[in-house]
């Protein structure tokens, strides 16, 4: 058992300092995932691959709730998770009424017109996502380890326990789905 598994472990059972050994071994990896993340989004996005990185890994060791990891790789699922949702709130916190609703912030010096916003898609992506993984826990579930824990096919076919060939079909059908759907919200708005 490498350490990062004995340190989950240490977690389950409620040691209080565990968490404090686990964010030095694995904050590099959670750093590029983020990072990874962060660069798809459009220029001018506040949040910064730290700060989601700190954001998510409080998420997954809050003191209040216990989590069960199996394994290294479920941890790092998690954390995706915990970065997609906290990408999502930042989505929705920017589309409020209260903050300006859809209306798009414009540079003066630009005089192009503003491309669409990444975080509408992030929301559209989620919202796709969530109908999914209604319809279909397991794909939801892949290509949640794809786009944001940024495994690869081995990789994610191995954490769902299903082959690779299973884990490509999977992974065609549900890009085609979640590309039908946000074109169906697309021509709802």
């Amino acid at each position: 058992m490498n350490d990062v598994t004995q340190i989950l472990c240490q977690i389950e059972q409620g040691d209080p300092s565990a968490a404090e050994q686990l964010l030095p071994l694995v904050y590099d990896e959670l750093h590029q995932l983020a990072a990874a993340r962060l660069a798809q989004e459009n220029p001018g996005q506040t949040l910064q691959a730290t700060a989601l990185v700190h954001e998510a890994y409080l998420r997954l060791v809050d003191g209040n709730r216990v989590a069960h990891w199996n394994s290294r790789g479920h941890f790092f699922g998690a954390a995706a998770e915990a970065m997609r949702r906290i990408l999502v709130d930042s989505a929705r916190r920017k589309k409020a009424l209260k903050r300006g609703g859809g209306q798009v912030a414009l540079d003066i010096d630009l005089a192009e017109p503003a491309a669409p916003r990444l975080s509408e898609d992030v929301l559209a992506l989620h919202e796709a996502l969530e109908k999914l993984e209604q319809k279909d826990r397991l794909k939801a579930e892949l290509v949640k380890l794809r786009c944001f824990a940024g495994l690869t096919m081995e990789q994610t076919a191995a954490a769902l326990g299903v082959s690779t060939a299973t884990a490509h079909r999977y992974w065609n059908y549900a890009r085609a789905w979640l590309h039908q759907e946000m074109l169906g919200a697309e021509t709802k708005s």
